[in-house]
């Protein structure tokens, strides 16, 4: 009898993996957080609101580094790493997760300063904060970028949101071709509908309890950051079971 030999590659191990996660204080960002900090992550954190930071703070970051961080404004951006190089000289993990949306309104009836608000949170922030990390992270990093399904689909009333997805997505799918020579995985993080404080923006009467739960989105992105070196997960896709709302 011949028998076969199936070589089985080690997942990744997390534990004391530095992890930047912006918009770190809810929804997918906060729930992303706190899986990392069950892996044995040490966590920088960052949001911009800072009413729901200090919570947030006490919980997930009594040893790692919280900050207030705008990431619209470059210079917020880099007072940010500043902090984190001086803290921990490096970054293992980056998770773009920042973003907002804006109120269902044609594009006639959309305002210039909303359009460019979300554009430059969800577009022109995960560029400012990926340049200014990029300089402290090296060969095995990795970069998750949360860009929501509507980076592949539109959705009528959405037009600022959609853009800066489908942005996103392309700024993204650039990123890793460029990083692949340096052993830096990119990954782009598409749910669809999932349970945050979004939809009080984009639909108040949104049917929430058919959507997947943040914890769901974290468990899968735990999952793609321990595909085994020498692999890599380049788009994560995790929708509800009924599909598109």
């Amino acid at each position: 009898m011949v028998t076969t030999r199936t070589k089985t590659h080690p997942t990744v191990d997390l534990r004391a993996k530095v992890a930047l996660i912006t918009g770190a204080t809810r929804g997918i960002g906060l729930a992303i957080a706190r899986a990392l900090s069950a892996e044995g992550c040490s966590l920088i954190i960052t949001s911009r609101y800072r009413n729901s930071f200090a919570k947030a703070r006490k919980e997930l970051a009594p040893s790692g580094l919280a900050a207030i961080c705008d990431v619209r404004d470059p210079g917020s951006v880099q007072n940010l790493i500043t902090a984190v190089q001086r803290r921990f000289h490096r970054i293992d993990i980056l998770i773009n997760n920042a973003g907002i949306a804006h109120p269902n309104l044609s594009v006639g009836e959309l305002p210039l300063d909303t359009w460019r608000d979300v554009i430059d949170t969800n577009l022109t922030g995960m560029f400012l904060v990926t340049r200014a990390a990029l300089p402290l992270m090296k060969s095995s990093a990795i970069i998750v970028n949360n860009l929501s399904i509507a980076a592949k689909r539109v959705f009528p009333g959405s037009s600022a949101y959609n853009a800066s997805k489908h942005g996103a997505l392309g700024f993204t799918n650039t990123l890793r071709e460029e990083l692949r020579v340096k052993g830096i995985r990119v990954i782009a993080l598409l749910p669809g509908a999932t349970d945050t404080a979004i939809w009080e923006t984009l639909w108040p009467n949104a049917p929430r309890r058919e959507m997947i739960s943040p914890e769901t989105v974290a468990t899968a992105v735990v999952n793609a950051l321990k595909v085994p070196t020498g692999s890599t997960v380049e788009e994560l896709v995790i929708l509800p079971a009924t599909g598109t709302l």
